[in-house]
């Protein structure tokens, strides 16, 4: 366990970290959890729309014809892509949230080099710098 905290901090300087102020934490963390919340909300109300299409749908089945169940089960696995894509929102939140009481918010998770406040400005969960994320996307 040593050892992974030893590579996490290789190539920073000792005490980088100690940058942000206390009143910028609390910033951070109130933007982090209406953010959460936000998403929350967003997620409940998918949900509430996905049963209540569902309700729809079997009420109003009779007389299908393969295209139409098709087409319903494409909308139905569409709805819940979406219902998991705000879920795993939620979840990049909380882990921001995690690092920001740790103490490593704002730091990249594989290189350790600060994350520009522009990128975190655009999306405050971010847990690698730009040239970490892009070499991720390309593989």
């Amino acid at each position: 366990m040593a050892k992974s905290a030893d590579t996490k901090t290789a190539g920073r300087k000792p005490g980088a970290r100690a940058t942000r102020t206390a009143a910028e934490t609390e910033k951070i963390r109130a933007a982090l959890a209406a953010r959460r919340e936000e998403l929350r909300g967003e997620y409940d109300q998918t949900l509430s729309e996905i049963t209540e299409l569902q309700r729809d749908r079997l009420t109003d089945s009779a007389g299908d014809d393969q295209a139409d169940t098709g087409t319903k089960t494409f909308e139905r696995e569409q709805e819940i892509s979406l219902a998991n894509s705000i879920l795993e929102r939620i979840n990049q939140v909380e882990r921001a949230l995690e690092r920001l009481d740790e103490g490593g918010y704002g730091w990249c998770e594989r290189c350790g080099n600060p994350i520009p406040v522009e990128r975190l400005a655009a999306f405050p969960s971010a847990t690698l710098c730009v040239t970490c994320k892009q070499l991720e996307e390309r593989r």
